[in-house]
């Protein structure tokens, strides 16, 4: 097995593989049809490819100049190895790339990890949106980034 890996903009070729990433990753998996709108001209992600799976990807919705992170997703055999950064980092350089100012994003209050991550990426608490997800019931922290242009 190969242990070259690249960080490429999500394309039609990728949405199997990231579908099925997402069974590894949430209980209410989106599927490779949902996983379409990232290809919308609003929309756009980054995945990490190794061997023709997905080990990591990041997702976003644009309105105007904000963005709205919808998925980040690392594989739970692949964790703490920066592939959730890597790809993270991939997609806020693409928000700054199309000037967008501020990106938001949900998070379990529980996930201890993500949050840990988005604050590394400069990323702070907002709010709270009560019972946000199911399975199990729990809050949402919704977290902020103010950025700059690129250079």
């Amino acid at each position: 097995m190969s242990t070259q890996w690249n960080v490429v903009p999500i394309e039609r070729e990728h949405l199997g593989a990231i579908a099925e990433l997402e069974k590894h990753c949430f209980f209410e998996p989106w599927s490779e049809k949902a996983l379409e709108l990232l290809l919308a001209e609003n929309a756009f992600g980054f995945v990490l490819m190794q061997d023709g799976q997905a080990l990591a990807y990041a997702g976003m919705m644009t309105v105007l100049d904000e963005g709205q992170i919808t998925n980040v997703a690392t594989h739970p055999e692949h964790r703490r190895c920066g592939l959730g950064g890597a790809v993270l980092t991939a997609l806020l350089d693409g928000a700054r790339a199309r000037g967008l100012s501020q990106i938001s994003l949900e998070v379990r209050r529980s996930n201890r990890d993500a949050i840990a991550l988005y604050e590394r990426a400069g990323f702070s608490v907002a709010g709270e949106r009560r019972n946000f997800y199911k399975h199990p019931t729990e809050d949402a922290l919704v977290m902020l980034l103010a950025l700059t242009p690129a250079d």
